[in-house]
C-alpha cells in the first residue's frame, strides 16, 4: 500500500509538473528560467569499513576459493520458476533432477567445505572420548612415565614451538573474530544515524517536490511576460521586421533618389565653376593676346624696314618675318561655348527640393512600426487576454489535483515507520547486545584454551629444569604440563560447539555474499528480478505489473536502480507517462492555437506611405532633360589641355636676340634686341601668371574637374534618372500591393518568435521532470542502504569475517592439541622413570633393578606407552 501511495504521489507530481510554466526576466533571445529548487540530500550510501577491510578482502578472497563459480542467473530463474512439492513424484522428474544436480555443482565449494565441518563436529567429540578412555587405561601418554631419549630435548623445543605457533594462529583467529563481532555491533549502534539520514533524505524528497510543483507553475510568468514584452512592442518587434523586409527595396529606391537630388546639386555647382573659371582664363588670354599682336606688329614694321633689305640681312630678316606666326597664344577659351542655359535650367529644377521630398519618403517609411502598433491595438488585447486565461487555468488545473493530500498521506505513513523503527531500535540493540555477548563467549571459550596453553608453555619453559629427573621435575614445569593438558580437555570440550557456529554462519554468510551482495554490487540481481514470470506468472515485467496494473509495459528493477541512483526525475524512472503523459498535457497547440489564430488575423495596411510623390519624379525628369547631354565637353578639355602660347616666348625671343646678332651693328639690330627685351617681358608678366599664378592654376584645375564631373553626370543622364523614378515606383509598388505578402511572412515569423518561447517553456519543463523534479535519488539510497550497507558491508562482511577467524581457530585446534599432549610429557612428574648405570650392560641400557631396589616397570615392557 504503501508503495503505491508513492508511486502515486510521483505520478501526481508529474502531472502537476507537466502542467507548469515558467518564467522570465525579459532579456532577448533565449529564456532564462533558472534552476528548479533542490536540497541537498546527506545521505552518502557508501560504507568504508577502515582498517577491517583488509580482513574483509582476504574473506573475500577466500569465498572466491571455495566459490569460484559466476553468479548462477539461469539456475535461479529455473529453480524460482520450477515447482517442487506440489505432487508426490515433482522431485523425481528429470528436469529438476538436473536442477538439483546443477544447484549442487553450483554449491560444491560450500558442500565440501560443510560436509568437512560437520565431519568435524562428529568425529572431534568421538576421538575426544576415546582418547579420555585411553588414558584412563594408562595408555595414549596416560601412564606417567616417561622413557628418555637423547634427543629429547630436541623433541621438547620442536613440541614447544609449533604449539606456541599453533596458539598464535589461533590467537590470531580469535582477534579476528573479535574484531568482526565488536564492528558488526558497532555498525548496528551507528546504523540509527544512517536510518535517521535516509528518513530524513525521504521528508525532504516529499517536502520538496510540492516547492517544485509551485516553482514550475510560477515559471509561467516568464513565458507570458516575455509574450507581452514583445506584444507591447509590436511596433519594434514585428514593425521593424516588416520594416527590415520592405526596406531591402524600398531603401536603395530613396538611396538613388536622394543622391541623385546631390547629382542636381553638384552639377549647378559644377556649371557655376565652369562659368567662373572661363571668365578668368578668358581674362588673362585676352591681354596676351593684345600685347602679343602689338609686339608681332612692331616686330613686322621693323623687319620691313629698308635695312632689311640689304644682303647681308636679308636671310635673317625672312627667317624672322617668318617666325612672327608662332607669336599668338595656343589656349583660346573666348571661343568656348557658354553653359548660362544649362545652369538656368538646373536652377530651374532647384526651385524644388528634392532632397527634402525623399526625406519625406524615408520618415514615411520609418514610421512603419508605429503604423503597426497603431493597426494591431485590437488584437494585442485580444492575444494578452488568451495569455491571461491560459495562466489561470494551469494554476486552476493545478490546484485541483489532489497532490497535497497524497503527499500529506505519505508523509503520515513515513513518520509512522520511522515512529515504528525508532520504537523497535533499542529492541534490535538489545538482541545484537545478546549475539555479541554470545560471540564474545565463542570466542572466550578460546582464549581460555589459550590461556591454558599459553600458561602451560610459560611455566613447563620456565620451570623446566635439564638436571632434573621425570620423577623429580619441578612443581612449576608440573603445572605447565597440566595447563596444557588443562586445553587438551577444553579444546575437545569446545571444539565441537565453536565448529558448529562456525558452518551454520559459513553457510549463511557465504551464501548471502555470493547470492546477494555480489550480484547486487554488478546489478545481476536485478537481472534476476527482471525476469518475465519470474515473481509473477502472470505478469512479463513484475514492477509495471504492480505500479501501472500493465506487466507489458518495458518497467525493470534495474533501470529504475540505475535512474534513481543518477538522481533522475521520479516520472522518467518510473516511466510515469504510461500512467500520465506529459507530452499530451504539454502539447503546445492547447497553448497556442488561440495565439496563433489572433496573430493571424493581424492586418496591416501601409498604403499611407508615399515614398516620392508626382513632383518629384517630374523634377528628376526636369534635371535629366536640362542640356547637359549639349555641352561641347571635348572642346573644354582640348583647350585646357593646351599650353599658353604656341611657342615658348622666352626662346623665341633668345632666338630673336641670336638672330639679330647676326646681323650688321646699327639701328635693326637694336630694334630686334628691342623686341626680343619686349616678349621676355610679357613671358615674364604675363605667360608665367597663367602658367603659375594661384588664380589661374586654379581656375584652370577647377574648370578640368567641373567638365569632368559634368561630362560623368550627363554621361546616360536619362537612363539614370528613369532608372530611378523605376525603381521608386517599384518600392511604392511593393508598399502598395505586395507588402501584406511580406507582413503576412514577417507575421508569421513573429508568430513563431512568440510560439518559439512556450515551446522553450514546456521543454524545459518536460526536461526539469525527467531530471530534477522529484528527483528518487533517496529512494536508491534507501535500497544501498538496506542491502548494500546493512546487509553486506554490516552483517554479511562481518558474519564472515567471524566464522573466518573463528573456523580458522578451531581448525588449529587439532594440531595444538597433538602438540600439548606430547609436550606436557616433558613438563609433567613422572611416577617413575628409566634408569641408567656407568655403564650400559646388553639389556637395552636398563639397569639391573636389583642393583637400586627401585621398582622400573619398564623392564617388563619393550616399548613406553605415550
Amino acid at each position: 500500500m504503501a508503495v503505491e501511495l508513492c508511486l502515486l504521489l510521483l505520478l501526481f507530481c508529474g502531472s502537476t509538473i507537466s502542467e507548469v510554466q515558467p518564467i522570465y526576466k525579459p532579456p532577448p533571445g533565449t529564456l532564462d528560467f533558472g534552476f528548479v529548487p533542490a536540497k541537498t540530500y546527506d545521505t552518502g550510501a557508501y560504507h568504508e569499513p577502515g582498517a577491517i577491510g583488509i580482513l574483509f578482502k582476504i574473506v573475500h578472497a577466500f569465498l572466491y576459493l571455495v566459490q569460484p563459480n559466476t553468479f548462477p542467473q539461469d539456475l535461479i530463474r529455473k529453480l524460482a520458476q520450477q515447482q517442487f512439492g506440489n505432487t508426490r513424484g515433482d522431485y523425481q522428474k528429470p528436469e529438476n533432477v538436473v536442477l538439483t544436480l546443477q544447484a549442487i555443482y553450483y554449491e560444491i565449494g560450500f558442500i565440501v567445505s560443510a560436509a568437512l565441518g560437520l565431519l568435524f563436529i562428529l568425529l572431534l567429540p568421538l576421538v575426544g572420548l576415546c582418547f579420555c578412555m585411553c588414558r584412563c587405561c594408562d595408555n595414549c601418554g596416560g601412564e606417567m612415565h616417561q622413557r628418555q631419549k637423547k634427543n629429547a630435548d630436541c623433541q621438547r623445543s620442536c613440541f614447544a614451538t609449533f604449539l606456541f605457533v599453533a596458539s598464535l594462529i589461533i590467537s590470531v583467529g580469535v582477534l579476528c573474530a573479535y574484531a568482526a563481532n565488536q564492528h558488526l555491533t558497532n555498525q548496528v549502534r551507528g546504523a540509527k544515524k544512517l536510518v535517521n539520514s535516509n528518513f530524513k533524505d525521504l521528508k525532504i524528497f516529499l517536502n520538496d517536490t510540492p516547492a517544485q510543483i509551485d516553482y514550475l507553475v510560477s515559471q509561467y510568468n516568464t513565458t507570458k511576460d516575455k509574450a507581452l514584452y514583445d506584444l507591447n512592442n509590436v511596433g519594434r518587434v514585428l514593425g521593424n521586421r516588416v520594416q527590415e523586409q520592405l526596406g531591402k527595396q524600398v531603401r536603395p529606391a530613396l538611396d538613388a533618389a536622394l543622391t541623385m537630388a546631390g547629382a542636381i546639386r553638384e552639377t549647378k555647382e559644377a556649371l557655376e565653376n565652369v562659368s567662373v573659371s572661363v571668365e578668368v582664363l578668358q581674362e588673362g588670354t585676352e591681354r596676351l593676346h593684345a600685347d602679343l599682336t602689338d609686339v608681332k606688329m612692331h616686330l613686322s614694321n621693323t623687319l620691313n624696314d629698308s635695312a632689311c633689305n640689304a644682303a647681308q640681312a636679308a636671310s635673317t630678316c625672312n627667317i624672322i618675318r617668318n617666325s612672327l606666326g608662332q607669336l599668338n597664344i595656343n589656349a583660346n577659351f573666348s571661343g568656348l561655348p557658354g553653359v548660362s542655359s544649362q545652369l538656368a535650367k538646373i536652377n530651374d529644377v532647384l526651385k524644388i527640393d528634392l532632397s527634402s521630398l525623399v526625406q519625406k519618403g524615408y520618415a514615411a517609411f520609418n514610421d512603419t512600426p508605429d503604423l503597426v502598433v497603431n493597426q494591431t491595438r485590437n488584437i494585442l488585447s485580444d492575444i494578452k487576454s488568451v495569455l491571461e486565461s491560459i495562466g489561470s487555468n494551469i494554476t486552476t488545473f493545478t490546484r485541483a489535483l489532489p497532490v497535497q493530500k497524497i503527499l500529506g498521506d505519505l508523509m503520515v505513513y513515513l513518520t509512522q515507520s520511522e515512529a515504528y523503527v525508532q520504537d523497535y531500535f533499542p529492541l534490535v540493540e538489545q538482541y545484537d547486545f545478546y549475539r555479541w555477548l554470545g560471540c564474545l563467549i565463542l570466542c572466550c571459550m578460546l582464549v581460555l584454551i589459550l590461556v591454558f596453553y599459553y600458561l602451560g608453555l610459560l611455566c613447563g619453559t620456565c620451570g623446566y629444569d635439564k638436571q632434573a629427573s621425570p620423577t623429580t621435575r619441578g612443581c612449576i614445569s608440573n603445572t605447565g604440563g597440566n595447563f596444557l593438558m588443562a586445553g587438551v580437555g577444553f579444546s575437545f570440550l569446545f571444539s565441537w560447539l565453536l565448529m558448529i557456529v562456525v558452518v551454520l554462519t559459513f553457510v549463511a554468510g557465504g551464501n548471502v555474499e555470493k547470492l546477494v551482495c555480489e550480484p547486487f554490487e554488478d546489478k545481476n540481481l536485478f537481472k534476476v528480478l527482471d525476469t518475465p514470470y519470474l515473481l509473477n506468472k502472470h505478469w512479463k515485467n513484475y514492477l509495471a505489473g504492480v505500479i501501472f496494473k500493465n506487466p507489458n509495459v518495458d518497467l525493470t528493477f534495474e533501470k529504475v536502480y540505475s535512474d534513481c541512483k543518477e538522481n533522475k526525475g521520479i516520472y522518467t524512472s518510473l516511466h510515469l507517462e504510461h500512467l500520465f503523459n506529459i507530452n499530451e498535457l504539454l502539447n503546445i497547440s492547447m497553448y497556442t492555437e488561440d495565439i496563433a489564430l489572433k496573430i493571424e488575423h493581424i492586418q496591416i495596411n501601409l498604403s499611407k506611405i508615399i515614398l516620392l510623390d508626382e513632383i518629384g519624379k517630374e523634377n528628376l525628369l526636369n534635371f535629366s532633360s536640362s542640356g547637359l547631354d549639349g555641352i561641347d565637353f571635348s572642346a573644354y578639355l582640348t583647350e585646357i589641355n593646351k599650353s599658353v602660347t604656341k611657342v615658348d616666348l622666352l626662346s623665341f625671343a633668345n632666338d630673336l636676340e641670336a638672330r639679330a646678332d647676326q646681323l650688321p651693328k646699327g639701328a635693326l639690330e637694336n630694334a630686334l634686341k628691342g623686341h626680343a627685351n619686349s616678349i621676355r617681358m610679357i613671358h615674364n608678366q604675363q605667360v608665367v601668371p597663367l602658367e603659375q599664378a594661384m588664380k589661374y592654376v586654379k581656375a584652370r584645375s577647377t574648370l578640368n574637374q567641373s567638365i569632368r564631373l559634368l561630362k560623368r553626370t550627363s554621361s546616360e543622364l536619362m537612363v539614370k534618372v528613369k532608372n530611378v523614378i523605376s525603381a521608386v515606383n517599384a518600392a511604392q509598388n511593393l508598399i502598395n500591393n505586395n507588402a501584406s505578402q511580406v507582413i503576412v511572412q514577417e507575421t508569421k515569423k513573429y508568430m513563431d518568435t512568440i510560439i518559439g518561447y512556450f515551446e522553450q517553456y514546456t521543454e524545459w519543463v518536460k526536461e526539469s521532470i525527467s531530471m530534477e523534479v522529484a528527483a528518487c535519488k533517496p529512494i536508491a539510497n534507501v535500497i544501498d542502504t538496506a542491502v548494500d550497507i546493512f546487509l553486506c558491508s554490516y552483517i554479511a562482511d562481518s558474519v564472515n569475517t567471524f566464522w573466518f577467524g573463528l573456523g580458522g581457530s578451531s581448525m588449529f585446534l587439532i594440531p595444538a592439541i597433538i602438540f600439548a599432549v606430547k609436550l606436557s610429557k616433558y613438563y609433567r612428574r613422572m611416577d617413575t622413570e628409566d634408569v641408567y648405570d656407568d655403564t650400559e650392560n646388553g639389556n637395552n641400557g636398563y639397569h639391573k633393578e636389583h642393583l637400586y631396589g627401585i621398582h622400573n616397570p619398564v623392564f617388563t615392557s619393550s616399548v613406553e606407552q605415550w
